[in-house]
C-alpha cells in the first residue's frame, strides 16, 4: 500500500527511488562493449541469440520489411501516429535557433554558427512493451535539426522481426537506417561501429539499466543525451481534485516498471485518503498489476503539506521528471516551478498526453537531474561554433591590452602571438 507522510517526515532523497547501477551491471556492460569492439557484427549476432532468443540473417531492417510492417498496422493507429508526429513537429520547430553575427565599425566580426550533428543514433526499447512514441520523440527533433544520418537500433522479436508499430513510426518519422540490435551491445555498435553499422556522433533514447550503463561508458567516444533512470511522476493536487483521476495518473507511471516512482503532494488529508482507496481499487484492474503494485508499495508516497505553495516548493526540491499541477488555476503556479522535466497543467491534462500526442518531448531528465538538464529537443542535435575576425587595424587597437592580460596569466607565448603582429608599428 502507498505510504502517507506529513511534511518533513520523509527526506527528499528518499521521495523518489534512485536507481544505482550495481558493480555487476557495470562489469557485464564493460565486457559487452569490449566484445563488440573486438568482434563487430559477430558479437551482435551472438548477443541476439543469447539475449533475444533469435538467430538473425541480417542486422539491417530492409525496405521490404518496413513496408510490410506498415501494411500490418491498423489504419486508425497509423492516422493517430501521423497526428502525433504533426504535433511533435510543430512543437519542436519552434525550438530551431539561428546563428548570429555581430559586426563592429572597426571591422571586427564575431558570431556563432549552428551546425547539425551529422550522425545520430536512437535507441528504442523493444522488451516488455513497444514504444512507437519514443521513435517519434527521438527522431523528429533530429530531423528538424538537419542531421544527415539518423539511425535507429531496437531489439528484434523471437521471430527475427521488429514490432510493426515501431517500424511504422520510423517510416512516418523518416528514419534513415534501422538495425535489429538491442541492449548494451547496440550502444556499443553505435559508438564504435561494426561491419554493418557505421558509428555515430551522438546516442539518445531511454533503455534499461544495461543500456543506461552502456551510454555512460561510451560517453566521451560519442555524446549522449542523458543517463535516464526509472520513470517518475509527482502530482500537486488540492482537495477539489477527483481522487480516482489522481490515482489513475499515479499508476500511469507506476506501470512502467517496478522501480518507477509515483508521488502525490497535497494540502488535503481527505484527498490523500481517497487516493489511497482508489489505488487499491484500480491496481488489480491493470494488466500490468504486478509491476504497478511493486512500484506503489516500494516507491509510492503521498505527502500532506500545509498549502499549495509549500507543495510547489517540495516539488522544486525533488525536481521530478513529470509534474502535474492538478488545480483549477494552474498558471498561477507555473512561474513558481523551477525544477521539472515537463509540466502538465490543470485537472484535464494527464501525463499520458505528453507521452504520446501533445507535442512536447517525453524523453525527460530523471533522478533529480531536472535541476540542471532539459527535455530532449532540437538543441540536442546541433553544435554551436563561434567565430572571430579582426582587421590588422582592429588588432593594433587592442593588442597591448590582450598581451598584458596574457602576461598576467604567465602565458608569454599567448602575448607574443599578438605583439609579433603589432610590434613593427
Amino acid at each position: 500500500m502507498v505510504k502517507v507522510y506529513k511534511m518533513n517526515e520523509v527526506p527528499k532523497e528518499e521521495i523518489f527511488a534512485r536507481d544505482n547501477v550495481t558493480g555487476n551491471v557495470s562489469a557485464i556492460v564493460t565486457d559487452i562493449i569490449e566484445n563488440v569492439k573486438a568482434k563487430g557484427d559477430a558479437a551482435l549476432y551472438e548477443y541476439a541469440e543469447k539475449f533475444d532468443g533469435v538467430r538473425l540473417n541480417a542486422l539491417r531492417v530492409s525496405a521490404e520489411e518496413i513496408e510490410e510492417a506498415f501494411s500490418l498496422v491498423e489504419k486508425p493507429f497509423i492516422e493517430i501516429i501521423e497526428k502525433a508526429a504533426k504535433n511533435i513537429r510543430a512543437f519542436h520547430e519552434k525550438q530551431v535557433r539561428e546563428g548570429f553575427c555581430i559586426k563592429k565599425e572597426n571591422g571586427v566580426v564575431t558570431g556563432q554558427k549552428i551546425t547539425p550533428i551529422e550522425k545520430v543514433g536512437l535507441y528504442v526499447p523493444g522488451g516488455t512493451a513497444a514504444y512507437p512514441s519514443t521513435v517519434l520523440m527521438d527522431s523528429i527533433p533530429a530531423k528538424i535539426a538537419g542531421c544527415k544520418r539518423v539511425v535507429m537500433v531496437t531489439p528484434p522479436k523471437k521471430d527475427g522481426k521488429v514490432n510493426p508499430v515501431i517500424l511504422a513510426a520510423a517510416k512516418i518519422a523518416g528514419i534513415d537506417e534501422i538495425y535489429k540490435v538491442g541492449g548494451a551491445q547496440a550502444v556499443a555498435a553505435l559508438a564504435y561501429g561494426t561491419e554493418s553499422i557505421a558509428s555515430v556522433d551522438k546516442i539518445v533514447g531511454p533503455g534499461n539499466a544495461f543500456v543506461a550503463e552502456a551510454k555512460k561508458q561510451v560517453f566521451g567516444k560519442v555524446a549522449i543525451d542523458m543517463i535516464a533512470g526509472p520513470s517518475e511522476i509527482l502530482i500537486v493536487a488540492d482537495g477539489t481534485c477527483n481522487a480516482a483521476y489522481v490515482a489513475a495518473d499515479l499508476l500511469s507511471q507506476a506501470e512502467h516498471d517496478k522501480n518507477a516512482s509515483a508521488v502525490l503532494v497535497t494540502d488535503s488529508e481527505a484527498l490523500a485518503a481517497g487516493v489511497v482507496e482508489e489505488l487499491e481499487k484500480q491496481i488489480p484492474l491493470l494488466p500490468r498489476a504486478e509491476i504497478a503494485r511493486t512500484s506503489i508499495d516500494k516507491n509510492g508516497k503521498i505527502i500532506v503539506v500545509n498549502d499549495l505553495n509549500e507543495a510547489i516548493a517540495v516539488s522544486n526540491e525533488i525536481a521530478p521528471e513529470h509534474l502535474e499541477i492538478c488545480v483549477d488555476n494552474p498558471f498561477e503556479y507555473l512561474e513558481k516551478v523551477e525544477n521539472a522535466g515537463s509540466v502538465f497543467l490543470g485537472k484535464n491534462c494527464p501525463e499520458a498526453l505528453g507521452d504520446y500526442y501533445a507535442g512536447p518531448n517525453h524523453t525527460l531528465p530523471t533522478g533529480g537531474t531536472a535541476r540542471f538538464s532539459n527535455p530532449l529537443g532540437v538543441d540536442d542535435f546541433v553544435k554551436k561554433t563561434q567565430y572571430t575576425y579582426y582587421t590588422k587595424e582592429a588588432l593594433s587597437q587592442v593588442g597591448a591590452e590582450v598581451a598584458y592580460f596574457a602576461n598576467k596569466e604567465g602565458l608569454d607565448a599567448h602575448a607574443r602571438s599578438v605583439t609579433i603582429r603589432t610590434e613593427d608599428e
